[in-house]
């Protein structure tokens, strides 16, 4: 089976919140994040991540219902690990749900999930996503107590975050691909699926191609960034024609 793409739309709700946050009754809210949702499908996504923060600094509850309502596809929503939030997940029922860790302070999510050092309060959420029929996916650097730990508490997926790796040079690159390639061996011999995402672009995915049982990529900055000067469809496209290529190379 090939790499799949799951296309983060984020930041087309950045964009309209810097002009429409304060008046969300306006005639026209542009950009559309349901239009991106289905350029990114036509341009071929096998699945639309959106992360419905606690302020809503970006994505609102009503995005993220219009897409899980229009688009046929996987929905995969971002969340942090609070009542709310869990509250809202188990109501809008996506395909997926992926744990991250949010500070008010970041702009877009930075570093992974500590696992271990919320083993009940993440067992006891991951228990009642699952019970609304939501598999469960935890954003997580690749460690091995933490890749572990997520398996012990009953979770269907892992996403490795790649965000070290994406700002690393020479040998602490290597080190960081090293590191993801046997956090990835590793959740796969623990029945996890493993996912990778974070910092990804044109210009360094192939590094990542060394890194053997990945199932998916979770790219968003980067296509929407391209997409000012080629569109969301292309970028999509230009995409996943380079992931054709996973995982024609092996661990050097």
């Amino acid at each position: 089976m090939s790499l799949l793409l799951g296309v983060n739309i984020d930041h087309v709700a950045t964009l309209r919140q810097a002009r429409y946050a304060m008046n969300p009754e306006a005639p026209i809210l542009e950009p559309s994040v349901l239009e991106a949702a289905l350029e990114a499908k036509a341009g071929g996504a096998d699945s639309i991540t959106v992360h419905v923060r606690e302020d809503r600094r970006h994505m609102q509850d009503d995005d993220a219902r219009l897409v899980r309502r229009e688009v046929d596809l996987p929905l995969n929503l971002e969340l942090a690990n609070t009542a709310e939030m869990v509250d809202f997940a188990c109501d809008l029922k996506p395909d997926f749900a992926c744990l991250v860790p949010e500070k008010r302070e970041e702009v877009t999510t930075e570093g992974g999930l500590d696992v271990v050092g919320n083993l009940e309060s993440l067992r006891k959420t991951i228990t009642e996503l699952q019970s609304a029929g939501i598999q469960v996916s935890l954003f997580i650097d690749s460690e091995e107590d933490q890749i572990k730990a997520a398996a012990d508490i009953g979770a269907e997926m892992i996403e490795l975050h790649t965000g070290t790796f994406a700002l690393t040079t020479g040998e602490e690159r290597q080190s960081e691909i090293k590191r993801l390639y046997f956090g990835a061996e590793l959740g796969n011999s623990l029945g996890l699926g493993v996912n990778a995402g974070h910092g990804i672009h044109l210009e360094n995915i192939n590094e990542l191609f060394y890194v053997k049982n990945l199932k998916e990529f979770n790219i968003g900055h980067t296509l929407i960034s391209r997409s000012l000067f080629i569109g969301i469809r292309s970028a999509v496209e230009e995409m996943k024609a380079v992931m054709l290529e996973y995982p024609s190379q092996s661990m050097k």
